[in-house]
């Protein structure tokens, strides 16, 4: 649900953006800068951000970060106030109050040496208070909870570790499915079931990279869109944020956009770890790492609606068994 700058507009000349203003009981007025998104749409204005979903697959995303904000009260993570978040003849909306800068993908590229170290080793101590803020256990995003009640799949992350299973039984169910691939998969979750008996489950963003990160003058000022948080243990967000570095170019603002040169982000884990240095201690941490990693390729081979994507997946599936996937790519 990430945006990307297009226009400036004012409330009167946006019907959508002067009736979100007026349910929510704020002035329409000023200047807002529009922005397009994956599913939603956002003017950014000098004190609020704006946010309208008319997405029907996401209608609860909202709804969802704001019980997560809420959880980040008192907290020392850099994130949006809340002002008001609702339903109405447009869609669901959400505004939040503007925090300065940018996102971090916008202004990576630009950046020195210098100043990239700094933005990043801001966000291992962003992490750092976020990871300390207790959830509830069953802390999920709508959509996922519905998807594992038997509803489509709009998305396939975060990774959540005791749904694995319900996955293998969902891909057996697959008219193209492969039987063996299956097995082995089976085989390999139970030998490492175990690594995660005994986690904690703290509160993790599960969506994060450039464009999910506000920066100003080399420090994050906020944390942003909160609608896949989960309760897991915290390493699992490393699955995105690795990822990311790894693939980059998968990791565009929109659609029509291009994603960062995974060759700048060749040092974003080491500088992550050396200021976060508990989110790489975990015993057996590249074992927990291929495990979230095949949870993702998992529901992508047995939900995703696109055969392409469903045999891209299985391939992924083969090499991870046999030891290969993009960590291998990264040094920390």
């Amino acid at each position: 649900m990430t945006t990307h700058s297009t226009a400036f507009v004012g409330p009167g000349d946006d019907p959508a953006l002067w009736r979100t203003l007026e349910a929510a009981g704020l002035q329409a007025a000023g200047r807002f800068q529009l922005k397009a998104g994956w599913v939603s749409r956002a003017w950014v204005g000098d004190e609020y951000v704006v946010r309208l979903n008319t997405d029907p697959r996401h209608r609860e995303a909202y709804r969802h970060e704001a019980t997560v904000v809420g959880l980040l009260a008192g907290s020392e993570v850099p994130h949006a106030r809340l002002i008001a978040h609702g339903d109405g003849p447009d869609g669901t909306w959400y505004i939040s109050e503007r925090l300065p800068g940018r996102t971090l993908h916008d202004a990576w590229p630009a950046a020195d040496h210098a100043t990239r170290q700094e933005m990043i080793e801001s966000l291992g101590t962003a992490l750092r208070a976020l990871h300390r803020v207790q959830a509830p256990a069953d802390l999920r995003p709508p959509w996922l909870v519905g998807a594992l009640a038997g509803e489509p799949w709009p998305a396939f992350h975060p990774p959540v570790v005791n749904a694995t299973r319900q996955l293998i039984e969902a891909a057996r169910r697959l008219p193209d499915r492969d039987p063996g691939l299956l097995e082995d998969v089976t085989e390999w979750v139970q030998e490492r079931l175990g690594l995660f008996a005994a986690d904690e489950l703290v509160l993790v963003h599960g969506d994060l990279h450039g464009s999910n990160v506000i920066v100003d003058q080399g420090r994050v000022t906020g944390l942003i869109d909160f609608a896949e948080a989960v309760a897991q243990s915290a390493d699992a967000e490393l699955d995105t944020i690795l990822r990311w570095c790894a693939r980059a170019g998968e990791y565009p603002p929109t659609p029509r956009d291009t994603g960062l040169d995974a060759r700048t982000l060749v040092n974003v884990p080491s500088w992550l770890r050396g200021t976060y240095p508990e989110l790489f201690g975990r015993r057996y941490l590249r074992e927990r790492l291929n495990f979230y990693d095949l949870y993702v390729e998992l529901a992508l081979y047995a939900h995703h609606p696109r055969s392409e994507t469903r045999e891209a997946a299985q391939g992924s599936l083969t090499r991870l068994l046999a030891g290969r996937n993009h960590l291998d790519e990264l040094i920390w």
